[in-house]
């Protein structure tokens, strides 16, 4: 796993502006790229940032994957996949069988659910577990959780892509996560974070003794490279 990385911004909006430059970047590069979206305020904002540079980008060669979500019903203001549809993906030429949300609640319950997506993940994956993803995208919150990983939580040591959370401290208590299994699998993992608040686990997660069971995002990493992109604030400890 690499070592994590470290890249300032002025504010919450020049990180999402650097954020999205980056991914631009990535996914205007040869071959067919697959990447892992975050919600929340500032991935929300890096997406909307990504959409200004939609033109540089062949949408045809890309898929769109979830790390976590809100298990709601479908178009739910608070499902990432609704606010990642409004900031970018319904204003690009992207094939909408390359978009992979995770299942909306429609009644077939939870564990049913994320073993849906674990089975799409599985589908378009060469090893059978998931995709070779190009950039895992992940905010952290202040308690360094990543998707909807809580510290102690038992699915931080699971083996599966996905897990079924139930009890989140976070509401909604219903979700659906990628597992720490599928994050490190990935390229690339780049958290986001801004605010003062997320500066004391931003300073954990670079310290090599957290362990990821404190703090999940001590655990979130790359094969090829790690980076927490921050704002001044959330950078303030380090």
């Amino acid at each position: 796993m690499s070592e994590p990385r470290i890249a300032v911004a002025e504010d919450e909006h020049a990180l999402a502006h650097d954020v999205a430059e980056a991914l631009a970047l990535q996914l205007a590069s040869p071959g067919d790229h697959h990447l892992v979206v975050t919600g929340g305020g500032v991935g929300t904002l890096t997406l909307a940032a990504l959409r200004l540079r939609s033109p540089s980008i062949d949408w045809s060669r890309v898929h769109i994957w979830w790390g976590d979500e809100r298990f709601l019903p479908d178009g739910d203001p608070d499902r990432n996949e609704t606010a990642a549809r409004l900031a970018l993906l319904d204003h690009v030429p992207i094939p909408a069988l390359q978009v992979h949300p995770m299942p909306a609640d429609r009644g077939q319950g939870l564990d049913a659910a994320s073993a849906l997506y674990a089975d799409e993940l599985a589908r378009h994956a060469r090893d059978g577990f998931v995709p070779d993803f190009d950039v895992v995208l992940l905010g952290m919150g202040p308690e360094g959780h990543v998707a909807s990983l809580f510290p102690h939580m038992d699915a931080l040591q699971a083996d599966t892509s996905t897990a079924p959370i139930p009890d989140s401290p976070k509401p909604p208590p219903a979700r659906i996560t990628m597992t720490l299994a599928s994050i490190r699998s990935a390229r690339r993992v780049w958290i986001v974070a801004s605010g003062e608040a997320k500066a004391p686990a931003a300073a954990l997660a670079v310290d090599p003794a957290t362990s990821m069971l404190d703090l999940p995002a001590a655990g979130a990493r790359g094969r090829e490279g790690t980076c927490l992109w921050l704002d001044r604030a959330a950078a303030s400890l380090l």
